[in-house]
């Protein structure tokens, strides 16, 4: 029984088998032709006996090995790797159907490659997952034929591998090094406008060609008989607070990500930073009410808790209550802080049903908010256009490009930064802002 699962007649044998029943219609009008035809019946059933025992005399034919990460990384590519052993002393073909979770929504995989007889060889591919949770991963079937390529045997492997989706660790680890610098075009990533220093005092040293000259201590100076400066150092142990709202308008998606799971992954990066800047991070969400709360700490394992945190963040579809948000922040947070507010507002009247609480919450804290460009408004307002429907369209994307950067203005107005970010640019947009305020030294 087993065996006759695993056996599979490929598409040449039912070619050939064509051609002779088209060899047998022939023989009606050539009758010569009728033995010759029976001559290659009988060799296709001895070459189909010879594939049969080519494929299962060795019990062992293949050994394979699906390798997948410890978790993917959500908006990512991830590669997943299979590792094949060909134990035949002949080289096969085969075709590989991975059954890969059903959040893919990829029904047509198939991977077809040649291995060379008794050797080892590695075939990877890539996934991007785009909701964080648990992926099961089906079973890893293989399909083995022979140079004959009559039948195939099919081996299976690796069936139902759970593996979860984290935030993006993957740039966790791509920004990790910008956390040293507060210069990103040294990186080549962008370049942020230094305006002065932080006056946290650190040393007297002597000058060096590059350092600033303003900084000079002429006191020093006179007692040494050569340059002396004073040299500065970030001020360390700031709260910075990353409110990621969870509600309704941030389940917008974006090349298959939502707002949110944008957040989520610049959140982590932006964590990791902070502590690496002896800052101390935390985080929290809200929607109807204020979830998910890291406080602000700097400790080893802050890290790891926060990843798990983010992990943990449930979606809803509520409107959310900026008036809950504020009251929790003046209950909990009592030393000043650096709030980062991941959100989206697409209107002015948005804005202004919220603009209240936001303005309390800058009376006691650095408030930053982090809303998106509507990038897809983009092909709208390059588009040209050629009927008054289309002009239409056109006015009213450009009016909305406009409002966002009303919005801009009018946080301005009232001492609350902003940033108005790409998805796409969104981690990058973020980092740099933080590394701004901590150059100005304005927390």
């Amino acid at each position: 029984m087993k065996f006759i699962k695993s056996l599979y007649l490929n598409n040449f044998f039912f070619y050939v088998l064509l051609g002779i029943i088209g060899l047998f219609v022939c023989a009606f009008i050539f009758p010569n032709m009728y033995n010759a035809v029976w001559l290659l019946v009988l060799g296709l059933a001895t070459f189909l006996a010879i594939d049969i025992l080519l494929l299962y005399l060795v019990r062992t034919g293949l050994e394979a090995e699906r390798i997948t990460p410890e978790k993917l990384s959500n908006g990512d590519l991830n590669t997943i790797k299979i590792n094949l052993r060909n134990h035949y002393n002949f080289p096969i073909l085969i075709k590989i159907i991975d059954e890969i979770p059903f959040q893919f929504q990829v029904r047509d995989f198939k991977i077809l490659k040649t291995v060379n007889a008794a050797t080892q060889k590695e075939i990877s591919y890539e996934l991007r997952p785009t909701e964080r949770g648990e992926y099961l991963f089906g079973a890893l079937n293989i399909y083995v034929s022979s140079p004959l390529k009559l039948i195939s045997r099919r081996f299976i492997f690796d069936k139902n591998q759970m593996v979860p989706t984290y935030p993006s660790y993957i740039q966790l680890r791509k920004y990790d090094l910008i956390a040293f610098s507060n210069n990103l075009f040294q990186y080549g990533i962008k370049k942020i406008r230094r305006i002065g220093h932080t006056m946290e005092f650190e040393q007297i040293k002597e000058y060096v060609q590059g350092d600033d000259l303003r900084t000079l201590n002429w006191k020093a100076t006179a007692k040494k008989n050569s340059l002396m400066v004073n040299q500065f150092q970030d001020e360390k142990s700031q709260s910075v607070y990353m409110a990621i709202d969870k509600g309704r308008v941030m389940q917008m998606p974006f090349d298959g990500l939502a707002l949110l799971d944008y957040a989520i992954n610049s959140a982590l990066v932006l964590s990791n930073v902070i502590l690496k800047k002896q800052d101390k991070a935390g985080l929290f969400s809200f929607s109807k009410k204020v979830e998910n709360r890291v406080f602000a700490e700097r400790r080893g394992s802050q890290m790891q808790k926060i990843l798990e945190t983010l992990y943990n963040i449930k979606t809803d579809f509520f409107e959310s209550d900026y008036s809950r948000l504020y009251v929790d922040i003046k209950k909990n947070i009592n030393q000043r802080s650096l709030i980062i507010l991941y959100t989206n507002f697409e209107t002015m009247d948005g804005l202004n049903r919220q603009l209240p609480y936001l303005k309390g919450i800058a009376k006691s804290h650095l408030l930053v908010v982090v809303f998106f460009s509507n990038t897809e408004l983009n092909s709208i307002i390059n588009k040209k256009t050629n009927t008054i429907q289309e002009v239409y369209d056109k006015v009213i994307a450009e009016k909305f490009m406009f409002e966002k950067r009303l919005i801009v203005n009018e946080l301005k107005k009232y001492g609350i930064h902003s940033v108005l970010t790409q998805p796409e640019n969104l981690t990058l947009d973020a980092i740099n802002k933080y590394l701004e305020i901590k150059s100005r030294g304005i927390l």
